[in-house]
């Protein structure tokens, strides 16, 4: 039997965390996660995933995670149920992660994480392009000697999205 999955999709929010009673962390969070299809209307749908992290990975989580980030969870589906406060069951279906990527470097965000500084967190957005290319700040003029080179690698800037071109 299998019970694995991998989503790729942005946080809806920040993550919230909080700690049990004996003191382990556990941090939660929706991911939206795009449909990889249209509706009839042409508009893309999305899934809202909750998430959920235990220990280590929640702190870590909550430290470099914001609103927005593109964000990639490795783990498995889980169904847990309990009674509310109305004696009704109450089935929970959520993603407890096991492996979180941050896919979105936290250098740049601007938004006040407070963990700014490494510059690489987690990320995979590197300062040196992987095209090669040496110098590719010298010569913005000449467009020729560009053609082989990563269109991206003298850019370095974060693309600017504001909270009305997110569909969450």
């Amino acid at each position: 039997m299998l019970n694995r999955v991998i989503l790729i999709g942005r946080l809806t929010k920040d993550p919230e965390l909080r700690y049990t009673p004996s003191g382990v962390a556990v941090t939660q969070f929706t991911l939206a996660v795009d449909r990889p299809f249209t509706s009839q209307g042409g508009e893309r749908e999305a899934d809202f995933l909750p998430i959920v992290t235990w220990r280590q990975l929640a702190e870590t989580c909550a430290n470099y995670l914001r609103k927005g980030r593109l964000t990639a969870v490795e783990g498995r589906v889980q169904v847990r149920n309990y009674e509310n406060n109305e004696g009704k069951r109450v089935y929970v279906t959520e993603i407890v992660a096991d492996n979180v990527r941050f896919l979105e470097s936290n250098r740049d965000s601007g938004n006040g994480g407070g963990n700014s500084g490494g510059g690489n967190s987690g990320g995979g957005m590197r300062e040196e392009s992987p095209f090669g290319g040496g110098n590719s700040n010298s010569g913005r003029g000449n467009n020729n000697s560009r053609n082989n080179q990563d269109p991206f690698s003298d850019d370095g800037k974060p693309i600017d999205i504001s909270d009305d071109d997110l569909p969450f």
